[in-house]
């Protein structure tokens, strides 16, 4: 088994996922995809020696994975790793599939841009509204801030108005920075949220949710 078999045979193992070959001109390419959100994590691409800047004739396979920009500063200095070859530079890295890099080494690569590709701010926003316990609300502000990043206050409201499983991300248990229900609730229509909220024993009062009672304070390492 050679080194792409090997990679196809990984991928395929721990993902159950199977290459595709976009592109009829080069059928030696592959190109692997996270299923549900239809994005690459790795492509298998042969390319010319030269094209690559490298020495010799002929054409070397290479691997291009998603990578952490300061790890792609360091690895571009050791032999084996290049800047990604017709990629975002600053996102991806080209690994030269010759045996230089462990194949162990070239798996964790896999495996870490493919976290990379499934963790998008979107699914970081859902996990967070599981974590409102029952019986609490969050604001905008803090579920922005328990996805990792407290600026995108606005992305949290158009990620919960496409919440793709109410029934498991708790999207009413979310108001504003003054404690207010949403005006036009997505699921249900306008009274649904209060309706679901107070079924939690949370009291509303003129649309509103006294956040001092109910609202969920935020510590650096936990909810209360």
């Amino acid at each position: 088994m050679n080194i792409v078999e090997e990679i196809t045979s990984y991928i395929h193992r721990e993902y159950a996922i199977e290459p595709e070959h976009p592109w009829m001109k080069s059928p030696s390419h592959m190109t692997f995809k996270v299923k549900e959100e239809g994005k690459w994590f790795a492509l298998i691409l042969q390319v010319k020696r030269k094209t690559l800047g490298l020495e010799g004739e002929g054409e070397v396979d290479i691997l291009n994975v998603k990578a952490d920009e300061s790890f792609i500063a360091i690895a571009s200095k050791n032999k084996g790793y290049l800047p990604a070859y017709h990629m975002n530079k600053r996102h991806w890295m080209s690994i030269l599939l010759d045996g230089t890099i462990k194949m162990e080494d070239v798996f964790d690569h896999i495996d870490q841009s493919y976290q990379m590709v499934c963790d998008t701010p979107s699914k970081r926003i859902y996990r967070a509204v599981q974590n409102i316990p029952r019986g609490k609300v969050a604001t905008y502000g803090q579920v922005a801030q328990m996805a990792g990043d407290k600026n995108m206050a606005r992305a949290v409201g158009n990620a919960l108005h496409k919440n793709p499983d109410p029934e498991h991300i708790p999207c009413f248990r979310v108001v504003n920075a003054r404690g207010e229900l949403s005006g036009a609730f997505a699921f249900g229509g306008e009274k649904e949220q209060e309706r679901l909220l107070q079924l939690e024993g949370i009291e509303v009062k003129d649309n509103r949710v006294d956040l001092s009672r109910y609202g969920i304070k935020l510590e650096e390492d936990r909810i209360e």
